[in-house]
C-alpha cells in the first residue's frame, strides 16, 4: 500500500492510499469520487507519461509522499430540485381530477347505463354546466313542480362531482329523484329494475331542465335549454285540390332523423327529409338551429360526419347571409395551413350589418321542393353561425332492443381526444373510432348524436 497526494486544478489531496496489488483504474475510481472527473478524462502524470489503465504498479516506481498531477473536467455536479416532484396521487383531489384530463366515469346501479350515458353527454356542454352552477336549491321557479327542482339540483350535483372527483361517481341521488319524477325508469322484472330507453331518459331529462333553468331578465322567462338545445320547427300543410295552405310552428329540442333503409348517411338522410314531396307530419318540418347544440337520432346504419355543415339545405336567402362569416371561417383555415387566402376577408363588424336584426324571428318554411331555411342570429354579439357544426358527443348502444343490451357515451374533450365513458370506466378513444359507430352489426351503434355550432 502506497499513500499519496494529487494535485487537481488548485485544489491538493493528500493522503491517498494506493492498493497496488490492483489495477490503476481503482486508483482513477478514488479520484473521482473526490474530484468528480470521470477515469475516461482523468490524466494522471507518472515517471514514463500517464498512468494507464492496465499499467503494473511495479515499473511506475511510485513512492510514499509522492506528488502526482492530475488533468481533466469534472461533471456537472447534479443539483437537488428546487422543487420536490410531486407524484398525481399525493395531489388534492381536485387537483387529480384536472391531471387526469377527464371527468369521472359513474358506476352502473343496476342496469343504469342509459343514464350513466345520457349524463356523461349532456356533461359534454359546458354551457348547460354554467346554467346549473347558478341554479339555487332554496329557489324554485313559477310553476316548477317540487320533483323537477329536485331532479335539477341533482343533476348539478352530478356534474360537480363529475368534476371534481377522480374516482368514479355513485349518481344514486340523481338516480331516486329521476325515478321520483318518471316513474315508468323504476320498472321492475322478477325484483331487478329494468333497462331502459336512453333516448327517453334524454328526452325527459332535457324537458325537465328546460322547465327550471330560465334566464334572467327575459320577458316572458325564457329557457335556457331552448337558447342552448332550441330547434323551431314550422310544418306547412299544402292542399293540391284547393290550394290552401296551413302552417304550424313549434319548438323541439331533438331532431328525429328517420332514414330510409336506401339512405347510409346523415347527409343524405337528411337532404331526403326535406326534399320529399310527400312523407309524414314527422318528417315534413324544418330545422332552425337556433341554440349553440341539437340532436340527430337514428336507430339503423348509417355514416355520420364529424363535421356536419347544413349549408345546402339552406334557402337562397340564408346561404346569402352565410357567406360572409363562411367566408372569414375558411380564410382563418387557410392561414393556419398556410395557404393563400382567396379574396378580401369580411370583418366581424360586416358580418353583423348583413344578418337580420335583433329580434326579428327566424323560421323555416317546407314545402314541395323547398329547401332548409334558417337566419343567423344577430342576437349574440360578435358571434355568427357558419352553418357548420362539430361532433362533440356520441351515445351509442349495442343490441337488439332499446330497452336491452348497453349504452355508452363518447365523448369529446377540449383537447380535441375523445374518451369513450363505459359506465365507471373511461377510456382514452382514436377519432377514427367514433366514424366506426355508425352500427350495421353487433357493434356500437350511435343513437344520440350530439353536434354544436362553430360561429365565428
Amino acid at each position: 500500500m502506497v499513500t499519496v497526494s494529487v494535485k487537481w486544478q488548485k485544489q491538493v489531496f493528500s493522503d491517498i492510499e494506493i492498493d497496488t496489488s490492483q489495477s490503476p483504474f481503482v486508483f482513477k475510481a478514488q479520484l473521482y469520487a473526490l474530484t468528480g472527473v470521470p477515469p475516461e478524462r482523468q490524466k494522471i502524470m507518472v515517471k514514463g507519461g500517464i498512468l494507464k489503465d492496465d499499467a503494473d504498479w511495479s515499473t511506475l516506481a511510485v513512492k510514499n509522499g509522492q506528488k502526482l498531477m492530475m488533468i481533466g473536467t469534472a461533471d456537472e455536479i447534479v443539483r437537488a430540485p428546487e422543487k420536490s416532484p410531486v407524484f398525481v396521487e399525493d395531489l388534492p383531489e381536485e387537483e387529480q381530477a384536472a391531471a387526469l384530463g377527464h371527468s369521472a366515469g359513474l358506476y352502473n346501479l343496476g342496469n343504469t347505463c342509459y343514464m350513466n350515458s345520457t349524463l356523461q353527454c349532456l356533461h359534454s356542454v359546458p354551457e348547460l354546466k354554467s346554467a346549473l352552477l347558478s341554479y339555487l336549491d332554496n329557489v324554485r321557479g313559477t310553476g316548477v313542480d317540487q320533483t323537477s327542482h329536485s331532479l335539477t339540483v341533482a343533476t348539478r350535483n352530478t356534474f360537480g362531482e363529475l368534476d371534481q372527483s377522480v374516482r368514479p361517481v355513485a349518481p344514486l341521488h340523481f338516480l331516486q329523484m329521476l325515478r321520483k319524477k318518471y316513474p315508468q325508469f323504476a320498472q321492475q322484472q322478477n325484483n331487478v329494475y329494468m333497462q331502459q330507453d336512453a333516448e327517453e331518459c334524454w328526452t325527459q331529462l332535457v324537458y325537465t331542465l328546460s322547465q327550471t333553468l330560465t334566464s334572467e331578465g327575459s320577458e316572458p322567462t325564457a329557457s335556457q335549454m331552448k337558447e342552448l338545445f332550441g330547434i323551431d320547427l314550422v310544418s306547412r300543410v299544402h292542399c293540391a285540390e284547393s290550394g290552401e295552405e296551413s302552417s304550424e310552428a313549434e319548438s323541439v329540442y331533438s331532431l328525429k332523423c328517420h332514414i330510409s333503409h336506401d339512405v347510409n348517411h346523415l347527409h343524405e338522410g337528411l337532404k331526403h327529409v326535406l326534399d320529399c314531396a310527400v312523407c309524414s307530419i314527422l318528417l315534413e318540418k324544418g330545422v332552425e338551429p337556433k341554440g349553440k347544440d341539437f340532436t340527430c337520432m337514428f336507430t339503423s346504419k348509417v355514416d355520420y360526419p364529424l363535421e356536419l355543415d347544413v349549408y345546402d339545405f339552406c334557402s337562397d336567402e340564408l346561404k346569402q347571409k352565410l357567406q360572409a362569416p363562411r367566408q372569414v371561417m375558411r380564410d382563418a383555415e387557410n392561414a393556419k395551413f398556410g395557404l393563400k387566402v382567396q379574396g378580401k376577408t369580411n370583418s366581424l363588424k360586416d358580418i353583423e350589418g348583413s344578418s337580420t336584426s335583433a329580434g326579428e324571428s327566424s323560421s323555416m318554411d317546407i314545402d314541395k321542393g323547398s329547401k332548409l331555411s334558417y337566419a343567423v342570429d344577430s342576437s349574440i354579439p360578435k358571434k355568427q353561425i357558419t352553418g357548420v357544426y362539430d361532433l362533440i358527443a356520441v351515445l351509442t348502444h349495442k343490441g337488439r332492443s332499446a330497452d336491452s343490451g348497453h349504452y355508452v357515451g363518447w365523448v369529446k374533450q377540449d383537447d380535441g381526444k375523445w374518451i369513450e365513458f363505459d359506465d365507471d370506466n373511461p377510456s382514452i378513444r382514436k377519432e377514427e373510432e367514433i366514424l366506426k359507430l355508425s352500427g350495421g352489426g353487433d357493434w356500437h351503434m350511435a343513437y344520440i348524436c350530439l353536434y354544436k355550432a362553430r360561429s365565428i
